[in-house]
């Protein structure tokens, strides 16, 4: 009872000092993460707490969280402000994430093991990976990609690839490279290798969406991979699949009607990334509504789509 107090006391900090941030970035205010804010994390990071619940207690909501807490939602502002906090957090508390960091990988060194508390380690140890990651700085990405080399399972592989794969030096292509070499016959690992990309922040990112389209692990005709890559990038990629230029509604809509005709009920699920329209500000509601009007009006348009695109539209 104690620990979800604690679990959820650290969230509801984290989303007020987040979205005060955004409402800043608003009214053209500079930005400060407050001191206390730091402090209360650097002081969970080294109180003696279960490292499963530090890890859930030093993770911020995500920015698909965030935006279900605003009225209309400020995609570029909270896109810009969680990562303005996990920055600092990593500047501020870059001694004691490393620390942490560095005792818990010398325990994974000398044995892997899968109890409670290993497992618990584990994940605190990728959060702090995924910290330092935020800092631009050579030493820590060659190390990154060490436990991503040397990882003796998947979840330490996978929480280093994760920060490797939103960094834009070479050690992401390699890092991508060399997973799917290695588990490309493995489906379930393929499909995470996809979301993985689809969902990075790097610039660009629909334009790598569109070229794994064409990769042999990729086949619009499989749902698994659809919902992997097509999926993932409209549903948990807000900064690139609400680009103001509109690229990635058209890209999504298109999707859709190519899905229409041979998976009614995939298309009809992707649709479901646009029936939110109305919480977005008006150019992006018009850039929602002109895809679902162009939907609507396509011949052949299956009854799954059709009934999921009208009822969005209704008051």
């Amino acid at each position: 009872h104690d620990d979800f107090n604690r679990w959820d006391a650290s969230q509801t900090l984290a989303i007020r000092t987040i979205l005060a941030l955004v409402e800043n970035r608003r009214r053209g205010q500079g930005w400060t993460l407050p001191e206390s804010f730091s402090a209360a994390f650097n002081q969970a990071l080294t109180a003696a707490v279960d490292p499963a619940l530090l890890a859930q207690v030093l993770t911020l909501p995500s920015e698909g969280y965030l935006a279900e807490q605003m009225e209309v939602v400020d995609v570029e502002g909270i896109h810009a402000a969680y990562h303005f906090v996990r920055r600092t957090l990593a500047e501020r508390l870059h001694d004691s994430l490393l620390a942490t960091y560095e005792t818990l990988q010398q325990r994974e060194r000398d044995g892997y093991r899968i109890d409670a508390i290993a497992i618990g380690q584990r994940a605190l140890k990728n959060v702090c990976l995924d910290y330092l990651m935020q800092l631009d700085d050579a030493n820590l990405r060659a190390r990154c990609l060490r436990q991503f080399r040397d990882a003796g399972n998947m979840t330490d592989q996978i929480g280093a690839l994760v920060p490797l794969a939103q960094c834009t030096g070479p050690e992401r292509v390699a890092a991508l490279t060399e997973f799917y070499a290695r588990w490309r016959q493995e489906a379930l690992v393929v499909d995470k290798w996809l979301i993985i990309q689809a969902t990075a922040p790097l610039p660009g990112t629909l334009a790598t969406v569109k070229e794994l389209m064409g990769h042999e692990a990729f086949s619009l005709r499989n749902p698994n991979k659809v919902r992997a890559l097509i999926g993932a990038f409209s549903q948990a990629n807000p900064l690139h699949f609400h680009a103001t230029d509109n690229s990635g509604y058209t890209f999504l809509a298109d999707q859709i009607l190519a899905l229409n005709a041979f998976n009614p009920q995939i298309a009809a699920r992707l649709m479901a990334a646009f029936t939110r329209w109305r919480k977005y500000d008006p150019d992006r509601q018009q850039g929602m509504r002109s895809q679902i009007d162009r939907i609507l009006i396509t011949p052949g348009l299956s009854p799954d789509v059709y009934e999921i695109a009208a009822k969005s539209l209704e008051r």
